[in-house]
């Protein structure tokens, strides 16, 4: 056996249907698309969601709220997470992504004070909760805003 005696199995591969060539086709005059109506037409094909005249769910369902285009998203990382550097180490965003703690910095970085950390570190964010400000300081380490 060599590739050059490869074919697919029976019934894997199909014709594709030739349409309007002609009464002997059996696929010819009206090409399959019937007489007269919507169909039948170019271009006369519904747009996605219709539902045949009637109110379509996009357009029943009540519209709340609004998306506030100004809003800031931050990179969150959490005390707990700051356990895996070294002593007296200055963490800053560049340091946090190599570490794989932040994929993307966005609009800035804050830190949250979940866990507990218990060595002292330079942290360097753009904002920080009033409780992982005192977690660190009570750790011995320092943050600074940037």
């Amino acid at each position: 056996m060599d590739l050059s005696s490869l074919k697919p199995s029976k019934g894997a591969r199909k014709n594709r249907k030739r349409v309007g060539r002609g009464p002997g086709s059996g696929h010819g005059k009206t090409s399959c698309r019937g007489h007269k109506g919507q169909n039948s037409r170019s271009g006369g094909k519904t747009p996605v969601g219709f539902e045949g005249g009637q109110m379509p769910l996009k357009r029943r369902l009540p519209k709340r709220g609004f998306t506030n285009i100004f809003k800031k998203q931050y990179a969150l990382i959490k005390v707990e997470d700051l356990c895996r550097f070294d002593r007296d180490t200055v963490v800053d965003p560049e340091t946090l992504i190599e570490s794989g703690l932040v994929k993307k910095i966005y609009d800035g970085i804050k830190l949250l004070g979940n866990g507990e950390i218990d060595r002292p570190i330079v942290l360097k964010v753009h904002k920080c909760t009033r409780a992982a400000n005192a977690k660190i300081i009570a750790a011995g380490g320092k943050v600074e805003g940037i």
